[in-house]
């Protein structure tokens, strides 16, 4: 649906930076066992020539369709320019994917070819990739038969010259989560991709001189542009993670200036910083002012994000408390909002210009208004091409002067700045015959330091009720009587002072604390950790009279 000129794409940038910055360092990746290697401007489009040669020998008809399917590594960047530069298409895949939905994306999209790289489940997965299907192997993968890549580039001479890629052509297909049924395929250009990355820059001053440590799956649209493509398009330095085990040590040697990642990931470092020191401690330390300084680099270098300018947090909403508890040591945390039917491309948070509660400004070239039934309309210059195989569902997705139909009820303030309130297909009526939006409410109770996760509930029930998830921390203590006394005592309080905040139909009857774990794995969650409604309520609806007859304000399932 749209169509980008007059910037710099991709593979332009990335030949630029061939040139100049040859030997400077693009990616660090670490190999375990203590072993880090670093890809310099030069290896690393070295590498992805000799792919892209080898691709090209295949004989593969024009721009044919070629997976990803790994979490992130060096690798994978490197692959991404490979399958370009040989004229294909890269079609992405979860590293969390069942064998089913593998199976789905490899044939729907009609896949040639599977890079299949660093996985901690392919044990899972293989059965879903075709027996015909030709497979390459990364450094990092599980042990497999395939090709590797060493091998394949140690045979294969680099590909020369610049192959031109137009920015109307399709670049990628990004199949969606899946919260709603089979993952749809959206299809994004190089013109997309180019005009996201030169957005995002120039919004968030980006600088070469810049670090990010990518973590977020590189197959979400999010980590795509803002990592990958902005490293594409400024020429910063890329780090990886090894492990989660490791997480804090690859995040002390990248010492990122700039760092996206999910609310879970901020919830468990301020966890961690507690363990060290008590917060009643810590935030009496941080009210001494000669103290105070020292103490908040102390606590962020701890981090390794001493040297971060302001950060990043996305795929679900962040508390308001932990948003100001990060402030008050020097971290601005900045939320976003974007789709992967305009590559994200939406709006952010800008630094000095957040507002809590909301998800920022369009970015530039971003139009946004909110239509007659309250639902936010957005007009994105990186706007999809389209749903793959589905040209009834892209029209339904667009209205008549080519604005995005999100789904997401919200407002704007005087600002410009965005707030989300609800999914429109998640409201539902009560049995009283009033909507409730669920959003709001869950917004209001995700803040409780025992609460991971929750999902408020209540179709053609008298009351609203919400389903509980502990969180990690909280669950192994969840059959403790005193755990349990004092847990009911603060879920009781904190049901109240919702309940005292929205109307009197949305006030929530009881609150269940869920013995069930909520994973990827077990389809509670979609790959984007996105919490499957239809999944979550259908799992508790013989349960549900029963709970509104017993009339406890807190429910143990």
């Amino acid at each position: 649906m749209s169509a980008v000129q007059n910037v710099t794409l991709p593979l332009e940038s990335v030949y630029k930076w061939e040139k100049q910055r040859a030997d400077k360092v693009y990616m660090t990746q670490p190999m375990g066992n203590g072993v880090v290697q670093e890809y310099t401007w030069a290896r690393a489009m070295n590498e992805a020539r000799r792919m892209a040669n080898y691709l090209k020998a295949q004989n593969l008809p024009p721009k044919s369709k070629i997976a990803i399917l790994s979490k992130n590594c060096a690798h994978w960047i490197m692959s991404d320019l490979a399958i370009w530069m040989a004229g294909h298409v890269t079609v992405p895949l979860y590293p969390t994917l069942n064998a089913d939905t593998v199976s789905y994306i490899l044939e729907h999209s009609e896949a040639q070819a599977l890079f299949v790289g660093k996985l901690d489940d392919w044990e899972d997965m293989a059965p879903g990739v075709p027996a015909d299907m030709p497979c390459i192997s990364y450094p990092l993968s599980p042990e497999n038969d395939y090709p590797t890549w060493d091998s394949l580039i140690a045979e294969t001479a680099p590909l020369e010259g610049e192959v031109e890629r137009s920015a109307d052509e399709l670049a990628t297909i990004v199949y969606t989560s899946g919260s709603t049924g089979r993952p749809k395929g959206v299809m994004l250009s190089f013109g997309a991709m180019g005009v996201a990355a030169s957005g995002a820059s120039q919004a968030l001053k980006l600088f070469t001189e810049d670090r990010m440590l990518s973590y977020l799956p590189l197959a979400h649209v999010f980590e795509r542009y803002v990592v990958e493509q902005s490293s594409f398009y400024i020429g910063f330095e890329l780090y990886f993670a090894e492990a989660l085990d490791t997480f804090l040590q690859d995040l002390q040697r990248a010492r990122p200036t700039v760092f996206v990642s999910v609310p879970r990931l901020w919830s468990k470092f301020q966890l961690g910083i507690f363990k060290k020191m008590p917060p009643k401690k810590l935030n009496r330390l941080l009210k001494v002012p000669i103290l105070s300084g020292i103490v908040k680099k102390k606590v962020l270098t701890g981090l390794g994000l001493e040297h971060c300018r302001f950060a990043g947090s996305g795929s679900a909403p962040l508390s308001e408390e932990i948003i100001k508890w990060y402030r008050g040591l020097g971290l601005e945390l900045l939320e976003g909002y974007g789709m992967s039917e305009n590559f994200a491309y939406s709006h952010i948070s800008l630094p000095g210009r957040s507002r809590v509660g909301y998800v920022g400004e369009p970015l530039p070239g971003v139009q946004q208004r909110i239509s007659e039934i309250g639902e936010i309309e957005v007009n994105s210059p990186a706007n999809m091409m389209g749903y793959y195989k589905n040209d009834e569902k892209t029209k339904e997705s667009f209205t008549e002067d080519g604005f995005l139909l999100t789904g997401d009820k919200g407002e704007i303030d005087d600002m410009g700045r965005l707030k989300i309130t609800g999914r429109i297909k998640e409201i539902f009526k009560t049995s009283k015959g009033k909507y409730v939006a669920p959003a709001p409410i869950e917004n209001k109770i995700i803040s409780h330091d025992e609460i991971e996760m929750v999902c408020v509930a209540g179709a053609e029930c008298p009351q609203p009720h919400a389903l509980i998830h502990l969180s990690e921390e909280a669950l192994p203590k969840r059959d403790e009587p005193d755990f349990r006394a004092n847990l009911e005592k603060s879920l009781t309080e904190l049901m109240a002072s919702v309940n005292a905040t929205v109307d009197p139909h949305e006030a929530l009857q009881f609150m269940v604390v869920v013995k069930d774990f909520w994973a990827i794995e077990n389809g509670f969650l979609t790959p984007t950790m996105k919490i499957k409604r239809d999944v979550v309520e259908g799992q508790y609806k013989d349960q549900i009279d029963g709970w509104y007859a017993g009339r406890a304000k807190v429910v143990w399932e």
